[in-house]
C-alpha cells in the first residue's frame, strides 16, 4: 500500500490578494481628499477651533459632562444588579416585576423619558413622602425638587439600569450551574460562592459591554442639551448661537468627546486584559493595537 503522496513546496508561492490591493487604493484616495478637505476649506476656521478647544467656558461644560455620565452610570450599574437578581429570582412577582421595568425603558426613546423627568410637575406638581394612602410627612414642591440636573440623573440612570440589568443576569448566566453546584458540594456558602466562583468568571462578559456602555453614556449626556443643562454641547451650542461660528464649536464638541472617547477605550482594554488572564480565546485588543491596526493575538491557558 502506498503512502500519501509527496508535496513538491520548491515553486510554492504567496497567495496573491489583488482586491486587497485595490480597496487599499480606494481608502488612500478617499483619505487624501479628506485630508486636502480638513487643510483647504478655509469654512472650517480652524484658528476659531484652537481659541475654544482650550477656552474655561468648555471646561465647565466638559465637567459637567463627566459629572453626569459618572452618576448616571453609578445609578445604572447599582440598578442594573438589583435589577439583574430579579429577573433571576424564583419570586414570580419579583421577576415580574423587573421584566417589566427592564420592557419600558429599553422599549421607549431616552430623549423622551428626559423631557418626561423635566415636565414631572405637569403630572405631580407637589412630591409628598409618607405612608402609602395615609399621612404625608414631607412635601416638596416638583419644580424646586426636579432640577435639570437631577431630570438628567433620573433619566439616564433609569435607562441604564435597563440595559445594565441584561448585560449583568446574560453574564451571571453564562457561568456553568455545574460549578456552583460543585461549590456547594465543597460547602462553600452561596455568597463565597458568588465571589469566588460566579463573579470572576461572569466579569468577562460582563466588563466589555460594559465599557460600551460607559462610552455611550458619555455620548448621551449631549441629549440633556434639550433640557438645558449645561453639558458640553449645550455650552458649545450657547457659543455659537452668540457668534454664529457652528462648524468650528461643533469641532470643538467633537475633538473632546473624542479625546474622551478615547482614554476610556485605554481603561476598558485594560480592565479587560486583566479579566481575560487565563481563557482561552481571543485576548481583548488593546487601544494601542487597534490604533496600529494588528490582528488580535491568541490567549493560551496556563
Amino acid at each position: 500500500m502506498s503512502g500519501p503522496p509527496e508535496i513538491d513546496v520548491a515553486g510554492a508561492a504567496r497567495t496573491r490578494h489583488p482586491l486587497r490591493w485595490v480597496a487599499s487604493a480606494v481608502l488612500l484616495v478617499l483619505a487624501a481628499q479628506l485630508v486636502s478637505l480638513l487643510v483647504t476649506n478655509p469654512n472650517f476656521q480652524w484658528d476659531v477651533v484652537g481659541s475654544y478647544v482650550n477656552a474655561q467656558l468648555i471646561g465647565q461644560g466638559i465637567f459637567t459632562t463627566l459629572l453626569l455620565t459618572v452618576i448616571a452610570m453609578a445609578v445604572g450599574v447599582v440598578l442594573g444588579v438589583l435589577l439583574a437578581i430579579g429577573r433571576l429570582s424564583e419570586n414570580p412577582v419579583a421577576r415580574g416585576a423587573c421584566g417589566l421595568y427592564v420592557w419600558f425603558f429599553r422599549g421607549t426613546p431616552v430623549l423622551v423619558q428626559l423631557v418626561l423627568w423635566y415636565n414631572l410637575s405637569y403630572l405631580l406638581p407637589e412630591i409628598s413622602f409618607g405612608v402609602p394612602f395615609g399621612p404625608e410627612f414631607v412635601t416638596a414642591d416638583t419644580n424646586q425638587l426636579i432640577t435639570p440636573l437631577l431630570a438628567a440623573i433620573l433619566g439616564l440612570g433609569l435607562n441604564e439600569g435597563a440595559y445594565m440589568a441584561e448585560i449583568i443576569r446574560g453574564g451571571l448566566m453564562s457561568v456553568d450551574p455545574g460549578q456552583t453546584e460543585a461549590a456547594s458540594a465543597l460547602g462553600m456558602s452561596n455568597a463565597r460562592t458568588f465571589r469566588r466562583i460566579v463573579l470572576p468568571q461572569a466579569m468577562r462578559f460582563i466588563i466589555p459591554p460594559t465599557g460600551s456602555q460607559v462610552i455611550s453614556m458619555l455620548k448621551a449626556t449631549s441629549l440633556v442639551s434639550v433640557i438645558a443643562l449645561a453639558d458640553l454641547l449645550y455650552t458649545v451650542q450657547s457659543i455659537y448661537n452668540r457668534t454664529f461660528q457652528t462648524i468650528p464649536l461643533l469641532i470643538v464638541a467633537c475633538v473632546w468627546y473624542l479625546v474622551i472617547t478615547s482614554i476610556l477605550y485605554v481603561g476598558q482594554s485594560f480592565i479587560e486584559r486583566h479579566y481575560a488572564r487565563g481563557a482561552t480565546r481571543n485576548a481583548p485588543q488593546s487601544f494601542w493595537a487597534f490604533a496600529a491596526f494588528r490582528r488580535r493575538t491568541e490567549v493560551t491557558s496556563s
